[in-house]
Order: C-alpha cells, then structure tokens, then sequence
C-alpha cells in the first residue's frame, strides 16, 4: 500500500460529521468537487468502502466508523499540537499572580521580577508571599513557587532546584556543641511555619542518626523574622541555604555541628492543572531556572 494523503483524513472526518459532502465543503471552504474527489481517492487506497451515500443523506460503513474515531483522534492531537506552538511562539504579556513563601519570595523572587518585567514590558506581576498553602485555581494564582517536600496533588509541578537545612545560630550565641543529643538543652528558635518544627533528624555518613526534640524558647511563624532572632542572638535556628548565604559568609551567623546534616529539600514550580502553560508562566519559570544556576554567593542578598 503507498503512503495515505494524511490531508484527505480531514475530508473524510468531515463528511462523517456533517452527514453531507455539500456540508461538509461548506465547513471546509472548498467546492463540493472537491471533497467527493479526496473521499473517493482516500477509498481507492484503503481498498474499502467507506461512506455509503444516498440522495439525502451520507453514513460511514463498519469500516469508515473505525477510520472515523482513528482518524478524529489524530485531528485533536494535530491541533492541539499548532495551539501549543502558538502558545510557545507567543510573546509573555498580562498580569502574572506569583504565590510563593515568605523567605524564598523575598531572597529570591524579588530581586528577580525587576529583571522579569525589563525583558518583558507587556507583563505586570503580582508577588503574593505567604507561608500558607494558597488555593491556586480559587486565588487565581498563575504559578506558585513551593519549598519543601511536596504533597501529593493534582497539580503540575517542575522542579528548579534545591536547598539543604542548616542548624546556625550567632557568634558567642551557643556554646561548643559535641553532640546531637546536646541539643535538647540549649535555646532553639521554632519557625512554626515548618510542619514540625521542633523535631529534626540528623545525619552522618551512611550509619548515624540522630533525631533530636528541640526545646523552644522562642516561637515565629516566618522564616525570615526567625532569621532576624537568630542574628540578634536569640539561639539556636534551622535555616534554608538560599536565606542565610550572605550571613554565613560574613560570619554573622556560624553552622553547629557541621559534619552531620539534615535532610535537604527541593524547590517546586507548581501550575494549575492546565493543557498548556501561558508564555507568560514559561518565561518566568526560565528566568527562575536560571538564577538556581548561579552560585548561592552570587545572589543578591534579601536585606
């Protein structure tokens, strides 16, 4: 058999789905001629009968109804292919509702949007911070950025990076610590935007394992106000990499127990669930990816 005229599918699917082949060439644009031609040679190299027609009327045989639900699947992919292409080769523009943490939309999205609306001047955005989780279809939220570990959902998500969990506190703030299990006693600042922010599990080498109860003297339920304690001296703390980069470098903050680790997290883009993502969403996502590439020290600093 020689390779089927693919065009002649949308001749014959239109046939079938105004009944008539005037109708059909009406839908199309194009005479009824020739319709009749392409369904006709479309039947010449399948070899089978595909339409029976009357004087008032046209059915698709066995074999044309078959050919009909192949061939309308074939048709919605083939379009939904050209709407995404448009939808790629679009230029960003609207308003663009961004919802994401406190201390990661500070650190990090911030000082980014400037850079997002020079490049593309048709967009606006709104930055929506919280460390509360955000209805995105009834917030009408475009992108949300989600730090952690994700729960299971129905919506897309894309991952963009990464962060690790550092245990810090201020110069002179905490005594030398040998041990894990030393921590329990000393002051510890619990961020109660955290899930469970007073157990955490340490980690060193592929066999110890330490899960330690913090005991709070001090309770905030956002990171960087958390961070802001911590600098003044109010204790122990557990903070994100991205957040506390400029401190540790400068030595306002200092790591205890460096050589064991706590369990590091991942950075989420999360859309609602959507056929296609508006370029607007695509470009900001881009930019984002791009700033996980630069070195942490290379970042502007949030304050």
């Amino acid at each position: 058999m020689e390779p089927i005229n693919l065009n002649r599918l949308v001749y014959f699917a239109a046939v079938v789905d105004a009944a008539s082949f005037t109708r059909a060439a009406g839908r199309l644009g194009i005479s009824k001629a020739v319709v009749s031609q392409q369904v006709a040679q479309l039947e010449r190299e399948l070899r089978t009968d595909l339409l029976v027609r009357t004087t008032r009327r046209v059915e698709p045989t066995e074999a044309g109804r078959l050919l009909h639900a192949r061939c309308a699947a074939i048709l919605r992919e083939a379009e939904s292919a050209m709407a995404e292409l448009a939808q790629t080769n679009a230029a960003p523009m609207g308003l663009l509702r961004i919802a994401a943490p406190n201390d990661y939309g500070t650190c990090t999205l911030a000082p980014i949007v400037p850079a997002f609306s020079r490049a593309y001047p048709a967009c606006r955005v709104e930055l929506i911070l919280s460390d509360s989780k955000i209805d995105l279809v009834a917030s009408q939220i475009d992108l949300s950025i989600r730090v952690g570990w994700l729960d299971d959902s129905t919506l897309q998500t894309r991952r963009i990076g990464s962060f690790r969990q550092l245990l810090v506190a201020a110069p002179n703030a905490i005594k030398r610590v040998a041990h894990p299990r030393d921590l329990a006693a000393l002051p510890f600042i619990a961020n109660t935007a955290l899930k469970e922010p007073l157990t955490w599990q340490f980690t060193k080498g592929s066999a110890a394992r330490e899960i330690v109860q913090m005991s709070q003297t001090l309770t905030i339920n956002t990171t960087p106000a958390v961070l802001a304690a911590t600098l003044a001296g109010g204790g122990l703390a557990v903070l994100p990499d991205f957040l506390i980069g400029d401190d540790l470098a400068a030595g306002r903050l200092v790591p205890i127990l460096p050589s064991w680790t706590l369990p590091s997290g991942g950075i989420h883009a999360v859309f609602p669930a959507a056929r296609f993502r508006a370029p607007k969403v695509t470009a900001f996502v881009a930019m984002l990816m791009d700033e996980h590439k630069r070195p942490a020290a290379r970042r502007p600093s949030p304050r």
